[in-house]
């Protein structure tokens, strides 16, 4: 095969591998959000679970202050007891001690379904806290696998680069100029191959006599519908 082509397949190539690799390194933070997803899922619903057995445990609190100001008060009152000096006064007296043991007792039983509530969201509080740990150290390995990856292509990048520069020092400036045009212009494939009488870069036909040209691989010859450059893989075999 003629070495101007094959420079030219390996060229392509070795953009076809950069080209991959730069795209796994510029979606890695979408995939990185995509992980995150559960995780800060997670984390909302936590916050409302904080949310909620915050705002349980002041009613708990506001309610037991409660009980502490109605049993200051019973504590009063039976020290005035004494102070007393009619029955009317006597009775007056008890009716509103009774009134107080009828709060005492609603606010005993409201405390009692709170801290049931309480407690429930305490539970749901404390498993969620898991989720948010689980998907936390699920995101944190996913990262590192990432990290060690993305160094593992830099490394790979450098030297296809490298590789790339010696490649480009083999081919005339015209037409390096017409390989990078159809590389932007053919979604990263500027050559490749007519089999069948085919170009595999549009699958559109290639007329016969065209395709025994690119078969002799004298020249470099290009697609009539998209313009990529063609080869033939039976003349790299011709050639090998």
């Amino acid at each position: 095969m003629k070495d101007l082509i094959r420079h030219l397949i390996n060229l392509q190539e070795t953009d076809t591998s950069i080209i991959k690799k730069r795209a796994f390194i510029e979606k890695i933070p979408s995939r990185i959000f995509e992980v995150d997803q559960p995780l800060k899922q997670a984390n909302a619903e936590l916050e409302k679970l904080k949310q909620k057995t915050e705002s349980l445990a002041k009613k708990k609190r506001n309610k037991e202050l409660f009980l502490e100001e109605i049993n200051e008060k019973i504590k009063k009152m039976k020290a005035r007891v004494s102070e007393l000096k009619t029955n009317k006064e006597y009775q007056a007296h008890l009716k509103e001690m009774e009134s107080f043991g009828g709060e005492i007792a609603g606010a005993e039983e409201e405390i009692l379904v709170v801290m049931e509530e309480l407690d429930a969201a305490v539970k749901l509080q404390k498993g969620k806290e898991e989720d948010v740990r689980r998907e936390t150290d699920k995101l944190n390995v996913f990262k590192k696998q990432l990290d060690e990856e993305v160094l593992k292509y830099e490394n790979e990048l450098s030297g296809l680069r490298e590789q790339r520069a010696k490649l480009v020092g083999f081919i005339d400036s015209d037409l390096y100029d017409k390989y990078m045009l159809l590389l932007r212009t053919g979604s990263g494939i500027a050559v490749t191959q007519a089999k069948n009488e085919l170009c595999t870069g549009c699958n559109m036909n290639i007329p016969p006599q065209l395709y025994v040209e690119i078969k002799k691989s004298e020249d470099v010859i290009q697609c009539p519908q998209c313009l990529r450059i063609l080869f033939s893989p039976e003349s790299e075999e011709n050639d090998s």
